[in-house]
């Protein structure tokens, strides 16, 4: 096995904040032909859009929240060269989670569903930095 897979779910998550960007576009796009923006307040007012464009913003908002903290987690077991099946495992867990809240975020968006995705990728995360101390403690033991 090599170490440079834990990379998969990374670029799958990042594959997945640029579709939710591009849907973004198409969404403020067909919103401002409607004539639904108020286009007065649209400078800085992010209320000037209506509720299908921030429902978007706000998963977009979610997409740099927990996976900053899993990016940084999977660099730091990569150059640890502390990449194994768990990590990956943990790795595609977390990213499973984050495909799940998307879709209930930006479908329908029912609150506890949602919760529980997020609590999922949470969790998954705390495991993966138990396997970043687990390391860094058997460095410092010299193990």
């Amino acid at each position: 096995m090599t170490r440079d897979w834990i990379f998969v779910p990374v670029i799958i998550q990042v594959l997945l904040t640029l579709l939710i960007y591009v849907r973004l576009i198409k969404v403020k796009i067909r919103e401002l032909r409607a004539g639904l923006v108020n286009r007065d307040r649209l400078p800085l007012h992010e209320d000037a859009w209506p509720e299908s464009v921030l429902q978007i913003n706000n998963n977009i908002r979610n997409q740099f929240e927990l996976p900053v903290l899993f990016y940084v987690l999977c660099v730091v077991l990569w150059l640890m060269d502390a990449v194994n099946p768990l990590a990956l495992a943990a790795a595609t867990a977390f990213v499973l989670s984050r495909v799940m809240h998307a879709l209930i975020h930006l479908g329908s968006n029912y609150v506890p569903n949602r919760r529980r995705a997020f609590t999922v990728g949470w969790w998954v995360l705390v495991v993966m930095a138990a396997l970043v101390l687990w390391q860094l403690a058997r460095r410092v033991a010299g193990l």
